[in-house]
């Protein structure tokens, strides 16, 4: 999922690094453009208007087509910049409609890993990415660090920094991300 409004950033660079990673342990990619799935809707953000949700809000747009892809997905990678701190809008906005997922347990036990990018090499990276854990783990992710057998145990997920391309350790780490969604999403299969 490419949490950033631009389609071709610094987000988006170290996303398809993971994917890339993640294709070469033999998996099928598809990238989520959330700002595209916002862009179609009358209301942005979720304003809770059913409980349990029905999503009346959403219904024939990009957002529920994107809804479906998630619900069969064995794992995710989700990437946002860092903006105050934390998520982008359109990430946060796209996260919180995704209730409708939550009450069917759609992402129960998928398995989740997370990037981000910030401005300067401590910008922020570390507590966006936490943010990301947050969402994923009240949707019942199970949330996994840029750590595997092939480097070290790693940490919350891949920080980089602007610009993307030029970060080598980000980019390092993204491939690692993207390999360790892969490899524990294919040895939980049972559990989805």
């Amino acid at each position: 999922m490419n949490g950033s409004p631009n389609e071709d950033g610094n987000t988006k660079y170290l996303l398809d690094k993971a994917l890339d990673a993640a294709k070469a342990e033999g998996a099928k990619t598809e990238v989520i453009q959330v700002s595209d799935a916002l862009a179609e809707l009358d209301e942005p953000y979720c304003t809770a208007c059913s409980q349990p949700c029905v999503g009346a809000c959403y219904g024939d747009t990009k957002l529920e087509e994107y809804h479906e892809l998630l619900a069969k997905a064995d794992g995710v990678i989700v990437g946002s910049p860092v903006y105050f701190g934390t998520v982008s809008g359109q990430l946060k906005g796209f996260w919180d409609m995704t209730r409708s997922l939550r009450g069917e347990k759609s992402l129960l036990n998928t398995v989740g890993g997370a990037l981000s990018v910030g401005a300067g090499r401590f910008g922020g990276q570390e507590t966006t990415l936490k943010a990301i854990h947050d969402m994923m783990l009240v949707q019942g992710v199970i949330v996994v660090g840029d750590g595997d057998s092939e480097s070290d145990a790693g940490h919350q997920g891949a920080a980089g920094q602007m610009k993307s391309a030029e970060d080598e350790n980000a980019q390092t780490r993204a491939e690692i991300i993207g390999r360790r969604v892969a490899k524990v999403a294919k040895a939980t299969m049972d559990l989805r």
